[in-house]
């Protein structure tokens, strides 16, 4: 089984007009207990997300309103500059949600697997990732804390899965999520790719190979510049 984003995401969402203004953004953001939210157009599509961060701008860039000797430090600057923040000197000034927001929106689908969705929070540094139907509306919202919930599967689900990826081929043992695999296989390849599918089983942490086989039919590679 490869869960899906549907499977762990969060479908009571807290989100924002781009028109809302940045007293209302604030207001939410504490009352609802979250870091960052989506921000919708009129047709409930999604066209950026606010976050704490956003809003921070303006007390990072007050020396532009106040006089102050303040100056955010050079990561932040590059970060403001070129980050998936985008711009922290025109968010300083921004008034709404619109005005304040990250966009385009990173974003997924509920028919994702969360390792994609994972991999798109890495790449673009954010923690959470709006999801979307086709028409980019917005029905629910992904943050690393959901990815994480595939961890807390119990060792015996994990186990009889892992027993059925492997037609009964190994012995399976579970304890905290590690599989250790033990027998022996006819053949090398067949013993690495058992290894393959315990490692993709979702929930699972680590692989011991404890595996034998009577045949090497994955002939080691030659050394560079061999005979």
């Amino acid at each position: 089984m490869t869960s899906t984003v549907e499977n762990v995401m969060t479908t009571e969402v807290a989100v924002v007009n781009r028109s809302a203004g940045f007293h209302t953004v604030a207001e939410l953001l504490i009352s609802r207990g979250v870091s960052g939210m989506p921000v919708l157009d009129d047709d409930n599509r999604v066209v950026g997300v606010v976050s704490e961060a956003d809003l921070l701008a303006k007390q990072e860039f007050k020396e532009r309103y106040y006089g102050d000797d303040y100056r955010p430090p050079l990561r932040a600057r590059i970060r403001h500059a070129s980050g998936s923040e985008g711009s922290g000197y025109r968010k300083s000034l921004g008034e709404t949600a619109g005005d304040l927001m990250t966009s385009p929106a990173h974003v997924t689908t509920p028919d994702a697997p969360i390792v994609s969705a994972a991999r798109l929070m890495d790449r673009h540094g954010v923690k959470r990732l709006p999801v979307v139907d086709p028409g980019g509306r917005l029905v629910g919202i992904v943050s690393r804390r959901d990815l994480i919930k595939v961890f807390l599967r119990q060792d015996q689900e994990i186990e009889q899965e892992v027993r059925a990826a492997l037609h009964g081929q190994a012995e399976v043992t579970v304890h905290d999520a590690v599989v250790t695999l033990t027998g022996t296989y006819a053949e090398r390849s067949q013993a690495v790719t058992a290894l393959r599918l315990a490692g993709n089983i979702d929930g699972v942490v680590a692989v011991r190979d404890e595996l034998a086989y009577k045949h090497d039919d994955i002939p080691d590679l030659p050394m560079w510049g061999g005979a």
